[in-house]
């Protein structure tokens, strides 16, 4: 059994003030990655045609797929798609991580459509998947009809949920892996030889911290773009869904966004819980709580809940996680903490845990 013992945790302070940000995009979002709450927004749940930042959940389903070093058979079907490309050409040779980064750099149609045929069997079928993804990730304002991002009715998302998209996809090291890279060295072709790819993404290396993530653009939609950055573990995400200005609205949106973060101490009301064991050369164990701060969009109260066991089984080691320290905002878990054992708590000798032990053991030696 679990129990749970909670602590609330007042802060003294409001929010410090700052100035308002504006951007040119129809529609805008500026979040938290941790969290997913929003920092920004305007017209964030405005469901919009999103280009080729389509590519991001193409990517991520690409990278869940696994074995990146596969080499695949480039086929005419896969490559029978129009705009911007990595250079595919049918009986290529190139690796499913040639794909992901043809997608994340040059952004790659030819990339996107060959990934479908590989992972969902078909355009069509990777459609379905898609969308499953998107559903399963709550975006229910999100609907994909192409894997590219070519316009076509029905294709459409909303700022906010191509945010919460982009921090999901961040989640996985091979997608973060290439979303940040200025540049990449691929061996492709018939036979592979080298090419170098290089990232639409204007702000890599122009903007402190920036981890990416994904350029677009289609007359009908116009440009699009989402953006990551990360300083001292804050990690802030922007989008922009037809931005004419969106190279200057992301630099003005992610300096908001990172003012907007405070650290903030949570202090429980007890600085340790003593646990029982059973079976031990002690009959409890001492676990202090530490402190810990936490990121937050602007001052908030928070609350705390400890999760532990009701009792624990000897022995214990010193350092062993006894319990979980979770912290809340408004319901949102914000941070777990693992709350560790002060000291080893040995098993008593022959004790009657120890008997039944060495009984079964000796059942199965004779075994």
């Amino acid at each position: 059994m679990l129990s749970l013992t909670t602590f609330l945790c007042l802060n003294v302070g409001g929010c410090v003030k700052v100035s308002a940000v504006s951007s040119s995009a129809v529609a805008a979002a500026v979040i938290y990655a941790d969290t997913g709450e929003i920092i920004y927004s305007k017209n964030c749940e405005e469901r919009l045609p999103m280009a080729s930042t389509t590519k991001i959940m193409s990517a991520l389903l690409l990278c869940e797929y696994g074995n990146l070093d596969r080499e695949i058979k480039v086929t005419r079907e896969m490559v029978t798609v129009e705009g911007s490309s990595m250079g595919l050409l049918p009986d290529d040779i190139v690796t499913l991580r040639g794909l992901l980064y043809g997608m994340m750099l040059p952004s790659g149609n030819d990339a996107a459509n060959a990934t479908a045929h590989v992972v969902g069997g078909s355009v069509e079928g990777f459609i379905e998947l898609m969308n499953k993804k998107a559903l399963e990730l709550g975006l229910n304002n999100t609907h994909f009809v192409t894997p590219s991002g070519l316009d076509a009715e029905g294709h459409y998302t909303t700022a906010y949920e191509l945010a919460l998209l982009a921090a999901k996809a961040l989640e996985n090291s091979d997608f973060l892996a290439a979303a940040s890279a200025k540049s990449a060295v691929l061996y492709y072709g018939n036979p592979p030889y080298r090419r170098t790819l290089t990232n639409h993404n204007k702000l890599l290396g122009s903007y402190e911290g920036l981890i990416g993530v994904k350029t677009g653009f289609t007359k009908k939609s116009g440009r699009c773009l989402v953006t990551a950055a990360e300083r001292d573990g804050k990690r802030i995400i922007a989008v922009t869904l037809h931005d004419s200005n969106d190279w200057q609205d992301h630099k003005v949106l992610l300096d908001y966004g990172f003012s907007q973060i405070k650290s903030q101490d949570v202090l429980p009301e007890t600085e340790s819980i003593t646990l029982s064991v059973v079976g031990g050369e002690q009959n409890s164990v001492t676990a202090k709580i530490p402190a810990v701060t936490v990121n937050t969009v602007g001052e908030k109260q928070l609350e705390t809940t400890l999760l532990s066991e009701d009792f624990l089984y000897a022995p214990i080691k010193a350092g062993q996680n006894v319990g979980t320290l979770c912290i809340y905002s408004d319901g949102v878990l914000l941070k777990k903490v693992d709350i560790k054992a002060d000291k080893a708590v040995p098993l008593i000798k022959n004790s009657k845990k120890e008997k039944f032990k060495n009984i079964f053991l000796d059942i199965l030696s004779a075994i």
